[in-house]
């Protein structure tokens, strides 16, 4: 088994926030405190040291008190450049990366990961939920050996930015959690609402 002590979190604020106007997505309030805030919280019980990867507002970021590290190219480029800030600064064998606007996810999510990624002598192990019936994979809940930091550079500084081609070229691990809902993401303001009115996990 992973020790926790030997996995990195990784929250994930970098985004434009496109689809919520434009604001810092990370800093918006649920249940009295900014959304980024709910995932380092959660996050931190699951592994050893967390980092925040954002690109704007990092002086609110740092007053959470870990390191914050903003993507090592420009234009936000999306989450694999987060990705790549984090392994950058990962002092661990392992990272587990997590969005800033899922605030239920998984209390046992690094345990499970962790199990399935040393179970199937993977490299990557991501999660994944049933929705409407169907496999629905969640790649920004990744966890993944810090020895790809090679890979993701080349992957990136060929111009590349999708996720599932980089984690496809990789020894990938699925992990299927029950709890759809764990995964709700505040993408809009509705969904910031709909959040609110969900019961806490």
């Amino acid at each position: 088994m992973i020790d926790p002590k030997d996995i990195t979190g990784l929250v994930l604020c970098g985004g434009r926030g496109t689809r919520m106007g434009g604001v810092d997505k990370g800093l918006q309030t649920h249940q009295g405190l900014p959304l980024a805030l709910h995932a380092l919280l959660r996050l931190q019980l699951q592994v050893g040291t967390v980092l925040i990867n954002a690109n704007r507002n990092l002086a609110a970021y740092e007053s959470f008190g870990v390191q914050v590290w903003p993507d090592p190219m420009g234009d936000f480029p999306g989450p694999l450049a987060g990705w790549l800030a984090g392994l950058e600064h990962c002092e661990t064998p392992y990272m587990l990366t997590v969005p800033c606007d899922t605030p239920h996810f998984p209390t046992d999510l690094a345990a499970r990961l962790a199990q399935a990624l040393v179970a199937e002598d993977a490299d990557v192990a991501m999660a994944a939920s049933m929705e409407g019936g169907q496999l629905q994979v969640q790649p920004v809940f990744c966890l993944l050996k810090s020895s790809l930091v090679d890979s993701l550079v080349a992957y990136l500084e060929s111009g590349q930015r999708k996720i599932d081609k980089w984690t496809g070229q990789q020894r990938c691990a699925t992990v299927v959690f029950d709890d759809e809902a764990a995964f709700f993401n505040a993408n809009t303001l509705e969904d910031l609402r709909t959040l609110a009115g969900q019961p806490a996990r």
